[in-house]
């Protein structure tokens, strides 16, 4: 039995000017990397507009939410349940069966973003409307049990499982995230811009020849190297079934590769496509390429930064697996550029594929190794 099957994902993709994900000044954020500044877009930013697709690919039990208002959640499940009970009623109850759990509630909120799955949300309504028809008060134990993944995975959602929970009142609460998304930085020194521009009134008199508004945006451009990993064992464990697992690996991937964070979208219109994806399946540790960039790449004799980028991840990827004889099991390469054309040539055993493709190899290689480890998928004998 392997410790795991861990995914890897890496991505070159070329944003043109844009400023997707700004920080406190609403400038590009950026990060220093091999003593050069980079442009930095967050795991946070990117992670949210995977999620954003998760609707159009996993079914809505299977997706959770985060917010302050989980009591309204509840709620909405006990009027389901009890559609003739009085409101007020009902929320009290929704507010009790949640801080049974452990997690703290003060005027009906949260006091951070709590990330809950549907089933679990349904789970506490139901133990509500049994304490209401016992006329009892909330059995804690029940109530901490159902938000306990260990004890009812089932009841987890998707990206629950994937991202993790922090509940900072009942730490016995947490969920290890399964996934790990990395800051995508440029591979490329970042060089800032200032887009002046300015805005006429529609309705101003014929004699005003002046400008109603004056203001400049702060824009970038890079070629970027994103990364993420999934430990496929831990997302099974997170979730009690092989079978939702497997779709959850589908709906990640298809969700980070093609998804894009939507700050300043409508200035800049900066809705591109990876230039080249590797997905590689280990069972040893996941293992980022992001050093290949540690010198920053810069587009010369004739070369544009994606097809040097290409060189850098063939050649990172080789010196990795001969020093320290991590192979891939399975190296899957889509290519979307005639600048990333050569890297399946450049990485060893590598296969060309198109993403449909790649996705239903690892959908395979994903229930191949979770039913040899005792998981079965629904279905099957």
């Amino acid at each position: 039995m392997a410790n795991s099957l861990f995914i890897d994902v890496h991505i070159l993709q070329t944003v043109p000017p844009s400023n997707i994900n700004r920080d406190d000044t609403g400038s590009p954020k950026s990060a220093r990397f091999g003593g050069v500044k980079r442009a930095r877009v967050s795991s946070q930013a990117w992670k949210k507009a995977t999620r954003d697709l998760f609707p159009d690919m996993l079914n809505e039990d299977e997706i959770g939410q985060r917010t302050k208002y989980a009591v309204d959640m509840i709620a909405e499940c006990i009027d389901n349940l009890l559609p003739n009970v009085d409101r007020e009623q009902v929320r009290d109850a929704a507010e009790k069966v949640l801080s049974a759990t452990g997690v703290k509630v003060t005027d009906g909120a949260t006091g951070y973003l709590l990330f809950v799955a549907p089933g679990q949300a349904r789970a506490l309504a139901e133990l509500a409307v049994e304490s209401i028809g016992a006329g009892e008060a909330v059995n804690k134990k029940a109530a901490r049990e159902i938000f306990d993944i260990k004890k009812n995975p089932l009841l987890n959602a998707v990206d629950v499982a994937m991202f993790g929970r922090m509940v900072a009142d009942a730490p016995d609460l947490n969920v290890d995230a399964s996934v790990q998304v990395a800051h995508a930085i440029g591979i490329g020194k970042m060089e800032p811009e200032f887009d002046y521009f300015t805005a006429l009134d529609d309705r101003s008199p014929e004699d005003n020849a002046g400008a109603a508004m004056i203001e400049t945006t702060e824009f970038t451009s890079s070629t970027m190297y994103r990364y993420a990993n999934i430990d496929v064992l831990h997302l099974c464990e997170n979730l009690g079934s092989a079978q939702v697992a497997c779709r959850g690996v589908e709906a990640f991937l298809r969700s980070f590769i093609l998804s894009m964070p939507t700050g300043k979208q409508n200035s800049f219109a900066n809705r591109t496509l990876p230039a080249v994806i590797v997905i590689q399946l280990r069972n040893t540790q996941p293992v980022s390429l992001v050093n290949a960039f540690e010198k920053p790449v810069e587009a010369c004799g004739g070369k544009s930064q994606v097809e040097i980028g290409c060189e850098r991840l063939g050649d990172q990827a080789k010196a990795i697996d001969d020093a320290f004889g991590t192979f891939p099991q399975k190296t899957l390469v889509i290519v979307a550029s005639p600048d990333a054309k050569a890297l399946p040539d450049l990485m060893s055993g590598a296969v060309a594929c198109n993403l449909g493709d790649a996705i239903n190899e690892v959908a395979l290689a994903c229930s191949d190794f979770l039913a040899e480890n005792g998981y079965q998928i629904e279905g099957e004998d």
